[in-house]
């Protein structure tokens, strides 16, 4: 393992000494967003957790086209135009699961799911967070506790063995049965629980013995996060904060779980406060995704503007009309996602929270058409009161010398606003 996995492997035990720990978990796929973790972290000294989900990255190569080797090779290559240190990084999976295929039975979808987490720990993914939380055809939305569990350890033996076979380093694992919706909740969150303190405790009971039950005890000693819902969510236009309060019998768990520490996923868009918050109370590792996609989002949009004052164009289409081509061309990412109105929709595609226009950058289309926006801006200076006026919050790092004034180097800017939050939290 590498000296950040050592690290990530020892965070309950750095905990219960005492050391104020956290560390955040990007998951995207998108190259800058990438780029901006890694140069963040080489800026800080820090380490960097980059997690490919099930839906982005598999054997079969996901939304993304990538396999799992295919993304650790294209993770290292941007840290190798970084500059950023590889043993400061670790891979990890996420929702780990028959999810991509839950539309099939059961053991179809597990069959596939075993081999997308052989693939992963084969490609020397460290840390790996199992999710067996969906039911799959004919099941209904969640299979019971137990099922959950002896799925989970049937993937843990899956990738045991990867490691065993490649010589590899084995990884650290994640578990849990009440798991958040990747991406956002889809309805209304009226009524969002918080995990009980005995949900938790049976969680990991009934790994355990799931594990064991397959002669994984080692491999369990490596299980170092449980995902539980400490009361945090987000949705189209909404977010739920942290409220400690709420919270605190099931933080306080982690004393009867000394081997493990939680943690958050859906905790983008949450104040600054609220995540150090769940760091205190032993949230220790906090998933962001959308919120650096969306942050990237508002910096190519405000480019678009920019642009049409800089470098007046009527044959280039600009970037949100591009997009809102794209989107409406293959609506499989959002159709289900958003409703209301053909307006509300319209609105939803383009600035909803739950950022669906994610899974579009990669599209020919829109490629084309911000390759046609950083060519029209270049390398230039923007001027700063186009700065102030379409990337409001990037004028103060700009006028302090940290950020330059030109269009890449703005896009990083907007997402390492976002990482800056992160940081200040777990840091």
């Amino acid at each position: 393992m590498s000296r950040a996995t050592d690290r990530l492997a020892a965070i309950a035990a750095r905990r219960a000494a005492g050391e104020r720990c956290g560390i955040a978990s990007v998951c995207s796929a998108h190259p800058l967003i990438i780029e901006a973790a890694l140069r963040h972290g080489k800026a800080r000294g820090a380490d960097v957790l980059i997690e490919a989900t099930c839906n982005q990255v598999s054997h079969e190569g996901g939304y993304t086209g990538m396999t799992p080797g295919d993304f650790r090779r294209f993770v290292e290559a941007i840290a190798g135009k970084a500059g950023f240190a590889l043993d400061r990084l670790v891979l990890g999976g996420d929702h780990l699961g028959p999810n991509p295929w839950k539309h099939l039975p059961a053991a179809e979808a597990m069959a596939k799911a075993s081999r997308m987490v052989g693939a992963y720990a084969e490609a020397g993914f460290t840390k790996l967070h199992l999710d067996t939380s969906m039911g799959c055809a004919g099941e209904g939305a969640a299979p019971p506790d137990a099922t959950i569990a002896a799925r989970a350890a049937e993937l843990a033996e899956v990738a045991e063995a990867a490691t065993e076979r490649t010589e590899g380093a084995k990884p650290v694992y994640v578990i849990g049965t009440e798991v958040p919706v990747p991406g956002g909740a889809l309805e209304a969150m009226d009524h969002l629980a918080v995990t009980t303190p005995e949900a938790a405790r049976e969680t990991v009971r009934i790994h355990r013995d799931a594990f064991a039950q397959r002669g994984l005890d080692r491999a369990f000693s490596r299980a170092i996060g449980v995902v539980v819902q400490p009361g945090v969510e987000f949705g189209n236009a909404d977010v739920i904060a942290y409220q400690p309060e709420r919270a605190r019998a099931l933080a306080g768990t982690l004393r009867d779980l000394p081997q493990f520490v939680f943690e958050a996923h859906s905790t983008d868009y949450q104040p600054m406060a609220a995540l150090s918050a769940l760091v205190d109370d032993g949230f220790a590792i906090l998933k962001v995704g959308p919120w650096l996609t969306f942050a990237l989002r508002e910096a190519l949009y405000g480019l678009s503007h920019i642009a049409d004052i800089l470098a007046p164009d009527a044959s280039r289409e600009s970037l949100p009309a591009a997009m809102e081509r794209v989107m409406l061309a293959a609506p499989g990412n959002w159709k289900n996602y958003y409703h209301g109105t053909e307006a509300e929709q319209r609105i939803e595609r383009h600035f909803s929270y739950s950022d669906r226009i994610r899974y579009y950058w990669p599209a020919p289309g829109a490629q084309q058409a911000v390759g046609a926006l950083m060519q029209a801006l270049g390398d230039r200076d923007i001027p700063s009161p186009l700065i102030s006026q379409y990337l409001g919050r990037l004028g103060g790092a700009v006028a302090n010398g940290s950020v330059a004034p030109k269009a890449r180097e703005l896009l990083i800017a907007g997402v390492t606003e976002v990482l800056d939050i992160y940081a200040s939290a777990t840091g």
